[in-house]
């Protein structure tokens, strides 16, 4: 991570101290019960999942799902941010989601692209608006949410 760059004020009364922060986005998706926070800032195209390079993040399918939007936005974009996803609860396939939404998102929010937006959309809609379908609630007195009890007539 780059220090921060102060400039001087050139008036000889005040010596004011400005600080040029680099530029920095959060966000986050969610899918299931995983919730996915991103953090993308300016950098050299490394992705990290959880503290992990996504090189060396398992299962296959899951790395590759949260590759799609690294591939739609290109590697012009790409090359200039560095993404940290820290991802937690639901499973594999909720969490490597989670992130893809979160990544989308990221992208999107830090470029401030229209074109890159609607390619994501036309791709999958899933990777801007996330799903908001969750698991119903059991019912009282009942093994599953919609499966009513089993009438006896002994």
């Amino acid at each position: 991570m780059e220090k921060p760059k102060l400039e001087k004020s050139k008036t000889a009364s005040t010596k004011a101290v400005s600080i040029k922060a680099a530029k920095v986005f959060h966000t986050s998706g969610k899918r299931k019960q995983a919730v996915a926070r991103v953090t993308i800032r300016e950098g050299k195209g490394i992705v990290r999942v959880n503290k992990k390079l996504l090189e060396h993040y398992n299962p296959w399918l899951g790395k590759l799902k949260m590759q799609e939007p690294l591939l739609i936005a290109g590697d012009d974009v790409i090359k200039k941010v560095n993404i940290d996803v820290s991802v937690q609860g639901g499973g594999w396939l909720g969490q490597s989601e989670a992130s893809r939404l979160a990544i989308a998102k990221a992208l999107v929010g830090f470029t401030n692209n229209k074109k890159l937006e609607k390619e994501f959309l036309a791709y999958d809609r899933n990777l801007l608006v996330a799903d908001v379908r969750r698991k119903e609630p059991y019912k009282p007195n009942d093994s599953k949410a919609r499966a009513a009890r089993q009438k006896s007539y002994r």
